[in-house]
């Protein structure tokens, strides 16, 4: 039975939605060292930078920043550290042959606890042009100005 029971959030990549037309999510652990776990639990990470891949039928994480624990010593981990994710065989297959087709890579979306243990949330996703992401932002504004204007019209109707 585990001591935490829900899912607490330490960090998502906000920017990924934007640069990245995203396919398919998957869930997945990490091996971490003691002091990753406490820099964590102080909500401490970034995942901006990062990205996973498939090496040697084993899937890793590469560039995801997680500081130095405050009151950790000598035996600290070093903050931009290569990190194991744990998948179902099956699962790094389908991954490795969605990048193997080409333009498609994997990032990591959020980094959370479930249930007290440590997971990420990798995406396979497709990069997306500059017009692309205009577009995006575009009906984003469009449909903030739609939902603005039905709110007014149902104010003045009252």
């Amino acid at each position: 039975m585990p001591r935490e029971r829900g899912e607490k959030v330490v960090a998502t990549n906000r920017r990924a939605r934007h640069e990245y037309a995203i396919e398919k999510t998957y869930e997945a652990g990490l091996v971490l060292t003691g002091t990753e776990v406490k820099s964590l639990r102080e909500g401490r990470a970034n995942l901006s930078d990062g990205y996973a891949y498939i090496d040697g039928g084993e899937a890793y994480l590469d560039a995801v920043h997680i500081p130095e624990y405050s009151q950790g010593h000598w035996a600290n981990h070093s903050s931009k550290r290569t990190r194991k994710l744990l998948l179902h065989k099956q699962e790094i297959i389908k991954l490795s042959h969605a990048i193997s087709a080409g333009g498609y890579t994997l990032i990591p979306l959020k980094l959370y606890f479930a249930d007290g243990r440590a997971k990420v949330e990798i995406a396979v996703a497709k990069g997306k042009r500059e017009y692309e992401k205009r577009q995006t932002i575009r009906e984003r504004e469009d449909k903030r100005e739609a939902e603005r204007a039905m709110r007014s019209r149902n104010r003045l109707g009252d």
